[in-house]
């Protein structure tokens, strides 16, 4: 997240809020992402992230930002509208991941369900 903040710190945003723009300040042209893709990935990534495959494109950052939402158990919901997704698309094309946080839900769950026992017990004693 620093790499970013820094790119922002260093050359702002355009006016419609592209954090990327050529040296004209206009789109990269699709040819060149590529070629723009492995320099960056190249200077951001270290060995062991490159011989991994991380990031091999641009899109599986977006692919692994997502996952690892859903991972730490925020709501499909709330990933799909900051990935600008319907909300069919987290559980058609990252299920493995909602699979992954059954038990984090079932901690949450039993969590909220002792708080409410809890309360329960001292409504009782006080009434």
């Amino acid at each position: 997240m620093w790499i970013l903040r820094a790119h922002i710190d260093r050359f702002g945003v355009a006016p419609d809020g592209r954090l990327f723009r050529n040296e004209a300040g206009n789109y990269v042209d699709p040819a060149a992402y590529g070629k723009t893709w492995a320099r960056a990935s190249g200077n951001a990534l270290t060995r062991m992230e490159r011989a991994a495959g991380l990031a091999e494109r641009p899109y599986d950052l977006r692919h692994a930002g997502i996952s690892f939402w859903l991972y730490s158990g925020v709501d499909p919901a709330e990933c799909a509208r900051r990935a600008g997704q319907s909300v069919e698309v987290p559980f058609r094309h990252y299920a493995k991941f909602l699979d992954g946080v059954r038990e984090q839900a079932n901690r949450l769950i039993e969590q909220s369900r002792e708080e409410w026992d809890r309360i329960s017990r001292g409504a009782v004693l006080e009434g």
